[in-house]
């Protein structure tokens, strides 16, 4: 394990038991309903990124859908039940247990951080209203997101010297403008479904907030 890795690897466990112990795991407990919508997101996620292409190991580009899990359960447990999905793709060889702090930092937390704080950004300075939340806080964070993502793993590949900056364009950052449409498509259908049909199991989402016309 090079320093970069193990720098990355420090980073995100650090970062990761830091929520968890902000997490009150007796109300999952005591909650059946919180347990399927939390392992079910994750089981949803998993299967998501089982699928993926690519030609050189680690290149491989898939879908995330961690806008529409962090909108939908709320940072901590987006966290929490992404972590346990990379460590779960991770053992079935997926992925690099070198890579684990890396893809945990740059493929896990980065997009889930930018969509909360997209989404808290815009509750507050923008007027609230369905258009808004599915735009501004699934479509577009899901864009940024993966495009952000795949050039910090690219990055970080080319520093840590497993591969060079030609290759890792050619086979790698060349693939950015065909994943971000998609990506943010993926996300906001979800989140229309979701907050037209079950708007109860969006975390992020209330009827008062984004359906009242009278401003707060």
């Amino acid at each position: 394990m090079t320093l970069l890795e193990t720098i990355c690897l420090v980073l995100y466990a650090g970062i990761y038991l830091y929520v968890l112990k902000h997490i009150d795991f007796k109300i999952m407990l005591q909650h059946k309903r919180i347990q399927h919508l939390v392992f079910g997101a994750g089981v949803v996620v998993f299967v998501l990124w089982l699928f993926r292409a690519g030609i050189y190991d680690g290149l491989s580009v898939h879908f995330l859908w961690l806008s529409a899990l962090a909108l939908t359960l709320g940072f901590r447990y987006a966290v929490f039940i992404s972590g346990l999905v990379l460590l779960g793709i991770t053992i079935v060889g997926k992925e690099s247990w070198y890579m684990l702090g890396a893809n945990g930092l740059f493929g896990v937390l980065m997009p889930i951080c930018l969509t909360y704080m997209i989404f808290t950004l815009s509750f507050h300075k923008i007027m609230r209203n369905m258009f808004v939340y599915v735009f501004v806080c699934a479509f577009f964070p899901a864009a940024f997101g993966i495009a952000i993502k795949m050039g910090l793993i690219g990055g970080f590949y080319t520093l840590n010297g497993t591969y060079s900056w030609d290759v890792v364009v050619d086979n790698y950052e060349v693939l950015i403008p065909l994943m971000i449409f998609p990506e943010a498509m993926l996300n906001g259908m979800t989140m229309t479904l979701l907050i037209i049909y079950k708007p109860d199991w969006v975390y992020t989402f209330n009827d008062k907030h984004y359906f009242d016309p009278d401003p707060e």
